[in-house]
């Protein structure tokens, strides 16, 4: 008979503290691993590594829609900044906003901060995953240099 790893074994929504969810999220919000705080998972701004350099967790994670995801994390990051920025303008400047500016800025804004946001709703969709499902040992490698990547 098999003995399981009970740490191998998937926990949906696993009981994780606050305090760890919070660091995860910190870490992931200055671009470095949400799991051990390393630098080193971007490539270049629009490109991550496969695997954390210290702890090799994957950063595409396996599962049911998880690039879909943390697309839809990052439309919808944009779109609540763009909203609470159109807010701010308005009460700003009320009751003369320049509306021929809005009409130019807001579609440009739109169309850049999808982008200037990629990296950090990439890590940010990547720790909120780590907080329900934290990472399977398989998904986990050593960082250093003579290891393999664990399929």
């Amino acid at each position: 008979m098999v003995q399981l790893d009970p740490h191998d074994i998937e926990r949906p929504f696993a009981k994780v503290r606050s305090r760890r969810i919070f660091a995860m999220l910190g870490r992931a919000l200055t671009l470095r691993c949400p799991n051990c705080g390393s630098r080193g998972l971007l490539r270049n701004w629009f490109k991550l590594n496969e695997r954390c350099p210290r702890c090799g967790l994957r950063v595409e994670r396996e599962g049911h829609d998880y690039m879909a995801g943390s697309l839809m994390f990052n439309i919808v990051l944009a779109e609540m900044i763009f909203a609470a920025a159109f807010v701010a303008y308005l009460i700003i400047t009320w009751p003369h906003p320049n509306w021929n500016m809005l009409e130019i800025v807001a579609p440009a804004g739109m169309a850049i901060a999808p982008f200037v946001l990629f990296p950090f709703s990439k890590l940010v969709w990547l720790a909120a995953d780590l907080a329900l499902r934290p990472p399977h040992a398989s998904e986990l490698r050593d960082g250093g240099a003579g290891s393999t990547p664990a399929r």
